[in-house]
């Protein structure tokens, strides 16, 4: 193909997945109401532990309840038409690929997928504990509330999601930079012990609550993850290793 005709492919590429997208957006435009009430759910635990009446969800404006609405549209609905931009995405970039890396996108795309959520997922069980914990810094007082304004705690959430969702990743990360010749298994293994300490410290981070075990729950499924993709590696360096011997033995 010319690079007009490329250009024109990522032109129409690039209509069907922002269609998509705007489809995506009015279908969620109907779940905004029980993804708020979902979202609500931590700030009234902390009302009943601060026993305040006041501890409340505010909009500092006239469109702040808009905006919010408009920006949960938009991400349930990039959510919901990923198959369809994801594909127009492939679809694109494939016929540069050679089968070899065709299937190691196959494989980094199926690996990564579930894992994001499954970060995402345990986010949704540690923030109500971050809310929790940072609630407790608020003065006792009658003329001391927690008021949470509507733009922040959605960055909040998202950021969190967003962040739990890439620290599960990161082993994908791993092996595809083993793939591409960048980190050896052994370079792998031998951050080990920095590894622990990092996936610790984000743990800590993660879940600032008063029980450990939750903390200690997502430390050490950062670590196991850290160390499958430690196996993983191995097993292709390993292959590798064994496809070049095989060679040199051909060769002499």
């Amino acid at each position: 193909m010319s690079l007009a005709d490329h250009l024109v492919e990522l032109r129409k590429r690039l209509m069907i997945g922002a269609a998509a997208l705007v489809i995506g957006m009015i279908v969620a435009a109907f779940l905004t109401d029980p993804i708020i009430q979902f979202l609500l759910g931590p700030i009234e635990q902390v009302a009943k532990q601060l026993d305040d009446p006041f501890t409340r969800l505010t909009y500092a404006n006239a469109t702040g309840a808009f905006d919010m609405r408009l920006r949960i549209a938009f991400a349930i609905g990039l959510l919901i038409s990923a198959p369809v931009w994801l594909w127009q995405i492939w679809a694109y970039i494939m016929p540069g690929l050679t089968r070899k890396e065709v299937r190691y996108t196959i494989g980094f795309m199926a690996s990564a997928i579930p894992l994001f959520f499954a970060g995402c997922y345990v986010a949704v069980l540690v923030l109500p504990h971050i809310l929790l914990v940072m609630s407790s810094f608020v003065p006792q007082s009658e003329v001391a509330s927690q008021i949470y304004d509507a733009e922040k705690y959605y960055d909040l959430v998202f950021k969190t999601l967003l962040a739990m969702g890439v620290a599960f990743v990161t082993p994908v990360f791993l092996v595809a930079l083993n793939l591409a010749g960048i980190l050896s298994a052994s370079d792998i293994l031998r951050g080990w012990r920095v590894a622990i300490v990092i996936a610790t410290a984000f743990a800590a981070i993660a879940t600032p609550s008063a029980d450990i075990v939750s903390m200690l729950v997502l430390a050490g499924i950062l670590v196991v993850l850290y160390f499958a993709a430690y196996g993983v590696a191995y097993l292709f360096d390993w292959r590798k290793a064994r496809r070049e011997k095989a060679l040199e033995s051909e060769i002499s």
